[in-house]
């Protein structure tokens, strides 16, 4: 007898479906302003109802009692709200990768949504409602009857809900999983952040209204004349208007005039309407065209090059629920910061950005809501890019994107997706995306074939391989993830696949992974954009740190990353999350400055011409003229201002030069004492969209002279009086100078007393020294330097004195540094003499390396200085410096650092990265004082120059630190005075320091570098 089976499970198969959507789903159309009647839905009147695993579906019916339900705030994310935990993974699923199965222990959030449909809506026509983002699992049910469902988070969905929909009260009723097969086409990256965090609208459609519209405005530059035309889905006659233009058109029709075109640079937007007898939508029209055209990418016949960002949506309070004023305050940063192009990683943006994109002017690369990167971790096994079962939902998340956002003049670049493999579907994607909409280019990153693009692209490749690219002699073959693909091809295809590479232009897609402190070598990277024509610039790796706004125990505020919230061990990405050129807060890191100083537009340089110091300006912009930028300059001695004036400089035309002299100023009365620099700045002359006027664009600095006092030229072996050290118990005395007698060790300068006083090479690793083992095995990529660091002892060297001697007048004490059990050390001597009558300490280091110190490079090259205050309340907490600042820099980090005088605090010193690391670096120091309230402290005279970082706390506080409310400032104070600093690279994602950037020893080769010390009263 057969045994009888009963499912008791109440597992539905809808969200386990590879299909996107089911239900009274409408077509993909274009987001646009309408005339007709909308109602939105937002706001804090849905009740929730929260669950571990999806339940009985008992909450759909209209006369449900949800009162014991709370409330919850729509767009939102239940697991920012108090319900679940936020779970961040870089490219691992948190599930077993079984496609299309997801876990049971499934995340549910359950809505209901009361609403009164307003007496004056229209009774013809029929009614929408729209969903504009939903994570990651959606099914609706109107007045209790079930509308449909859909996946793709970050793509919008619309129901007909006109057979539902009653005049008067009204319940929507919606579930939302956490994980659904739409998850395997969504590992971004990002925090997973269930919830629906777009809006909800209900729009009234009318007879005959447009259901959708495409506007095509080309370019020509040979007769500045644009060309419009349209296409429209509706029922009965549309007319396309745009009053300014005076164009009229029906859709059979398209109309050639004279028009400004639309750039980046300049932005120029012309307002029109799309118009039927029952509906008028806004189209904002933009004229220009993109072409790939000798290998280059074009826009109105001009090769662009592209200085960009990759921006996820994120908020630190909201995650992905960002509202208008976030999204146009990126965008002011962006121009701000001399960004000129976004990449909407990895999926559409909420719509509005890109109208910002279009309004303020920014390339934009609209990429696919799509990345299963986590198949890389079973070898590209079962991957949905090669499934027939999954084309229909990669094809559905191509449509959605494309329809949605085909009217933006912004956007010149279709990206299919992200880090998916290859396959079957990506080919199909990129053939429906070319015949809907042939006037853009497609890319796909995982495409290293370059089967299916029109542009190559790649992340995170190193210097020398860029400027292999950009002369067309790759040698790299083995892009993508996907081992071994290549050495399986045979020549002759190799060869194909290499010529069609060849005829490319190239991207960066992802470069400069702006991951705690770094990156580096972006003036390099640039460089190399802008000598190889073929090399069309790139992304930054990426915009903002996803850090989530905690508040500790002691009320003090952090930012969260993977691992924070419990998250299982091996699936979390740890702080892989914080790698913005924002902070969580959305200030800028120093990267973003660095960033805004190698991305000018304009790049000024002074050089003497016939003895004469003279501004060259050279005009990056491939539209736009210098006639927006005013241009003013200033004169100072050693940080104090003396001079300054307006530049007249003619207008200089896109891609040319001009030069012009700066102003005479011989007669003026140059003290003996001081080192002289002009700044030259090009401002805003006027208020512009997105600056205000006298926004600095672009600077430079010039020395213009500088006496051998002013520029600390002292000879640090000479001294000028006849005080040598005595002997005086415990202690020797040298000046005002005291030492241990036993030791060596520097006891006081005056009244400052030192707790330590001793070389230093160790840093608190940076995330960029940790590096990335998933790209160890890529050749100009360095292995975990923190590790090599580690294994090397450098972390725990010991200080073993072997001498103590006077040597004519001044002191040497005789050190060997270096770890235990090996037999590689510095053989050190540090030599005091007295200067300026004894006011004054002059400090000689001399290192000698022995043993074998190929292929490890020091973090830092310096001495360590640990000062205790005379009471509590007289701690060294003010800084005050000449040389370059304000902010940090580092030898592959500095093009944002400008001479000049800075004050700051000693917590002002200091930069706020997520993950506490190596950090406030002030580097080209002539002289500085670290002093207290009263003034008292300790002066640091660069012979000629140092880097400075003042602390109060020490790197090894810094270094087991896991966030900033961790470090604790106590009464010492630690003062770095660095003979020279490891650069930082990029090894978190991609190369890391050049070797011009790095301090490397040889064996019995000495180094040398001293200082002046002297007490402040």
């Amino acid at each position: 007898m057969p045994q009888r089976r009963f499912n008791l499970q109440h597992h539905p198969a809808d969200h386990e479906s590879t299909l996107p959507w089911g239900g009274a789903v409408l077509p993909p159309r274009a987001w646009y302003p309408s005339d007709c009647a909308s109602l939105s839905l937002d706001g804090p009147q849905w009740r929730f109802r929260f669950s571990d695993r999806p339940g009985a579906v008992d909450f759909s019916c209209p006369s449900f009692d949800s009162g014991s339900w709370a409330t919850m705030t729509v767009p939102s994310h239940w697991v920012l709200e108090g319900y679940g935990k936020p779970l961040y993974t870089n490219l691992e699923y948190p599930f077993v990768v079984d496609p299309p199965k997801v876990p049971t222990d499934n995340p549910t959030g359950d809505y209901i949504r009361t609403f009164k449909l307003p007496a004056s809506w229209p009774r013809d026509g029929s009614t929408v409602l729209r969903f504009d983002g939903v994570e990651s699992w959606l099914k609706v049910w109107l007045n209790g009857i079930e509308i449909g469902w859909s996946t793709g988070s970050r793509l919008p969905v619309e129901y007909d809900i006109s057979d539902a929909l009653k005049r008067g009260d009204n319940v929507l009723c919606a579930r939302v999983l956490q994980w659904s097969a739409g998850s395997y086409l969504e590992d971004q990256d990002q925090w997973w952040l269930p919830g629906i965090f777009r809006s909800v609208t209900l729009l009234h459609r009318p007879l005959q209204a447009v259901r959708d519209v495409f506007v095509q405005s080309t370019f020509d530059e040979t007769s500045a004349q644009g060309t419009l035309r349209f296409e429209v889905d509706c029922v009965g006659e549309a007319r396309l208007r745009v009053p300014e233009l005076g164009i009229d058109l029906s859709p059979e029709e398209q109309r050639t005039v004279s028009v400004e075109p639309w750039t980046a640079e300049t932005p120029r937007l012309y307002a029109g309407t799309v118009q039927t007898a029952d509906e008028s939508v806004s189209v904002r029209i933009g004229f220009r065209t993109v072409e790939v055209q000798d290998g280059l990418i074009r826009v109105n016949g001009q090769p662009l090059l592209f200085n960009g960002v990759n921006r996820h949506e994120f908020h630190c309070e909201r995650g992905r629920a960002l509202d208008r004023e976030t999204m146009l305050r990126d965008v002011l940063l962006m121009k701000r910061h001399n960004i000129n192009a976004v990449r909407t990683a990895h999926y559409p943006p909420h719509p509005h950005f890109l109208d910002l994109c279009d309004e303020h002017g920014l390339w934009v690369i609209v990429e696919g809501d799509l990345e299963t990167h986590g198949f890389g971790m079973v070898d590209w096994r079962n991957n949905p890019t090669n499934s027939p079962k999954w084309t229909e939902a990669m094809m559905n998340r191509a449509r959605r994107l494309v329809e949605r956002d085909k009217n933006h003049p912004c956007n010149i670049i279709w990206s299919l997706g992200n880090e998916s493999g290859r396959g079957i579907n990506i080919g199909a994607m990129a053939k429906w995306v070319r015949s809907r909409d042939p006037s853009r280019p497609v890319l796909y990153e995982h495409d290293w074939t370059a089967h299916e693009v029109d542009v190559w692209c790649h992340m995170y490749t190193w210097h020398e391989e860029v400027a292999r690219i950009g002369r067309g002699e790759e040698k790299f073959d083995r892009y993508g993830y996907s081992k071994g693909e290549v050495e399986r091809l045979d020549p002759e295809e190799r060869a194909a696949m290499a010529a069609r590479r060849h005829k490319m232009p190239f991207l960066l897609l992802e470069y400069g992974h702006a991951m705690g402190n770094g990156p580096g070598g972006l003036r390099e990277y640039q460089n190399l954009f802008e000598q190889y024509p073929r090399l069309q610039g790139g992304f930054i790796w990426e915009w903002i740190d996803h850090g989530i706004k905690q508040v500790d125990s002691n009320d003090k505020t952090y930012y969260a990353y993977g691992g924070d919230f419990g998250e299982e061990r091996g699936v979390h990405g740890g702080n892989f999350v914080c790698d913005g050129l924002l902070f969580p807060d959305r200030k800028p890191s120093p990267a973003m400055l660095e960033v805004k100083r190698v991305f000018e537009p304009v790049v000024l340089s002074v050089k003497l011409v016939k003895g004469i110091p003279t501004l060259s300006v050279r005009n990056r912009h491939a539209f736009a003229d210098t006639s927006y930028l005013d241009f003013t300059w200033k004169l100072e001695a050693s940080g104090a201002q003396v001079a300054s004036g307006g530049l007249r400089v003619p207008t200089v035309s896109a891609g040319d030069t001009l030069s012009v002299e700066l102003p005479y100023m011989g007669s003026f009365d140059r003290t003996a004492d001081a080192e002289y620099w002009w700044t030259i700045s090009a401002v805003t002359a006027k208020q512009e969209l997105w600056a205000e006027a006298g926004h600095e664009v672009a600077w430079t600095q010039y020395r213009d002279w500088v006496s051998q006092e002013g520029y600390g030229g002292f000879d640090p072996l000479q001294t000028d009086n006849d005080q040598t050290p005595t002997v005086r118990g415990a202690v020797i005395c040298l000046g005002t100078a005291t030492f241990d007698a036993g030791s060596g060790r520097l006891l006081t300068i005056g009244s400052t007393q030192f707790r330590q006083a001793k070389l230093d090479i160790w840093r608190a690793p940076t995330d960029n020294d940790r590096g990335n083992e998933m790209l160890a095995d890529w050749p100009g990529v360095l292995k975990n330097h923190e590790t090599l660091w580690r294994v090397a002892g450098l972390d725990r060297v010991q200080h073993r004195v072997d001498s103590i001697e006077v040597v004519g007048a001044g002191l040497e004490v005789t050190v060997t540094v270096g770890p235990a059990v090996l037999d590689r050390y510095l053989k050190t001597t540090y030599r005091y003499e007295s200067r300026d009558r004894g006011e004054a300490i002059n400090i000689r280091v001399t290192i000698v390396p022995a043993g074998d110190w190929t292929d490890l490079p020091l973090p830092r090259l310096g001495m360590l200085f640990s000062i205790d205050p005379w009471e509590a309340q007289d701690r060294l907490e003010q800084v005050s410096w000449f040389g370059c600042g304000p902010g940090e820099a580092y030898p592959d980090s500095r093009a944002a650092s400008r001479v000049g005088r800075y004050e700051r605090t000693v917590a002002q010193m200091q930069t706020p990265y997520v993950m506490p690391q190596e950090n406030g670096s002030r580097i080209d120091v002539r002289h500085a004082e670290i002093t207290d309230a009263q003034g008292r402290g300790l002066r640091v005279e660069g012979a000629p120059l140092f880097a400075l970082s003042v602390r109060q706390w020490s790197s090894e506080a810094l270094d087991r630190a896991k966030r900033a409310t961790d470090l604790v400032a106590g009464e010492r104070t630690y003062i770095n005075i660095d003979y020279a600093q490891s650069g930082l690279g990029s090894a978190s994602c991609g190369p890391g320091v050049l070797p011009e950037h790095r301090i490397n020893l040889e064996e019995g080769k000495a180094i040398s570098f001293n200082f002046v010390l002297r007490s402040c009263a």
